[in-house]
């Protein structure tokens, strides 16, 4: 019995939630409308801005060029939302749309092309990605994989709408990274790619580079076995594959070649990022190294970076994470407080100086780094640190508050945060 009425009230959703594809106008299946859309771009753009690396602030103009080339390009799509570009500073070659028209491309994918129109291709096709609902769609399915817990929503209360059932996507929380990180569909992926051309033809770019683009992944694909970073970032999403080739050569046929693309003005414009490779080359092993073990090489890796370029501020965070695990807080205060100096708006930066001046008894200046480190992106670390702040100033009740914020997570932070909350005897009330 309980079977048969699941089946029937995914029966019912399933006939309720449908949509016209605003890019395609092809009936689909729609659990959530624009509303949650729009919504879960605005609520996720910063968190996941700053969960992928932050802003990249070192080139100003880039950002500028890189928002310029989306904004043309969106301006020819078939349906109209607050289309918004930004260039994250992340060596992974990686570009994603979340709903709503939000979107992101990383440094690490701006230096594989060779052209505007490559560009255009790229953020043509993130653009259909938000264009077409495909986030809408991919919630929609797993809302229904989620049935269960619906029906027995459903079973309680028959008047249940369909804001309601945005309500229940919501509830999972992490909603965000779920919708950049896993995989379009095979359909999806076919109408990203054609009517990305279609836009790019229209805003007056050649979209043979489109097909060329895609040669390139393939390529790349077949290389390094999907890897060299690909394979955590585009590949993993959006994996290339002959099919997609010869999809793009056939609706080339039907656009005709022909328009801009860009090269020269292309290069231009990402010759800082071109010329600042090796240090972000160093930067990235530099990482690697301190996440293995290896101090010293991370240390002469950090010098390397900054050697190279001294204005560039993750490549003094990183030296303050040396210094951090060689015990040298003074010093690493001191690294991050370059790193803030030339550029405070990624939560990393206020966090670990944070840490830093809560360890070194500076309660106050620790205070005001992790509150702004929270409100840049909430973490259960943030939340550890300033709990410890707020205990070394008095402040019992938003020690405890901050504790169980961090306690919620499985991190060694939350773990500590139990821990604290255990000692002072807050586990159940205040």
């Amino acid at each position: 019995m309980w079977r048969r009425l699941l089946g029937l009230c995914l029966a019912a959703l399933a006939l309720a939630g449908c949509a016209v594809n605003p890019v395609t106008g092809e009936r689909e299946l729609s659990l959530v409308g624009e509303d949650w859309e729009r919504q879960i771009g605005e609520e996720n753009y910063g968190p996941m801005r700053q969960a992928q690396g932050g802003e990249y602030v070192l080139d100003p103009g880039l950002v500028d060029y890189v928002q310029d080339v989306g904004q043309r390009v969106a301006a020819e799509a078939d349906r109209d939302l607050p289309y918004e570009f930004t260039v994250l500073n992340n060596s992974v070659p990686n570009a994603w749309a979340l709903p709503g028209g939000k979107i992101a491309v990383n440094r690490g994918l701006l230096t594989e092309m060779d052209s505007e129109a490559e560009l255009a291709a790229v953020l043509g096709h993130e653009v259909v990605h938000a264009a077409a609902r495909h986030g809408a769609q991919r919630q929609s399915q797993q809302v229904l994989l989620q049935g269960a817990v619906m029906a027995g929503g459903l079973a309680v209360g028959a008047a249940t709408e369909r804001q309601e059932y945005t309500a229940v996507a919501l509830m999972a929380g992490g909603v965000g990274a779920q919708l950049i990180s896993a995989r379009y569909s095979r359909e999806a992926e076919r109408e990203a790619d054609r009517y990305g051309m279609i836009y790019m033809d229209r805003a007056g770019y050649d979209p043979e580079a489109a097909v060329e683009l895609q040669q390139t992944f393939v390529r790349i694909s077949e290389e390094r076995g999907g890897g060299g970073g690909f394979a955590q970032g585009l590949f993993a999403s959006h994996p290339p594959s002959p099919e997609r080739v010869e999809n793009n050569r056939r609706m080339l046929r039907e656009l005709g070649s022909g328009g801009e693309w860009g090269r020269q003005r292309y290069q231009e414009q990402i010759a800082t990022i071109e010329r600042l490779e090796p240090a972000y080359a160093a930067y990235d092993e530099g990482r690697e190294a301190l996440r293995n073990g290896d101090v010293d090489t991370a240390r002469n890796k950090a010098r390397e970076a900054l050697e190279m370029e001294s204005g560039e501020a993750i490549f003094h965070a990183l030296l303050g994470d040396v210094r951090a695990t060689d015990g040298d807080m003074k010093a690493a205060e001191e690294a991050y407080g370059n790193a803030l100096a030339r550029d405070d708006g990624w939560f990393y930066h206020h966090l670990r100086r944070g840490m830093m001046r809560e360890q070194l008894g500076n309660a106050a200046g620790a205070r005001e780094d992790l509150r702004r480190s929270l409100e840049l992106l909430p973490t259960a670390d943030a939340h550890y640190y300033l709990g410890n702040a707020e205990r070394q100033l008095g402040n019992r009740q938003e020690a405890v508050r901050h504790y169980r914020a961090a306690a919620q997570s499985d991190s060694e932070a939350g773990r500590r945060a139990r821990q604290a909350l255990a000692d002072m005897g807050a586990t159940g009330g205040k």
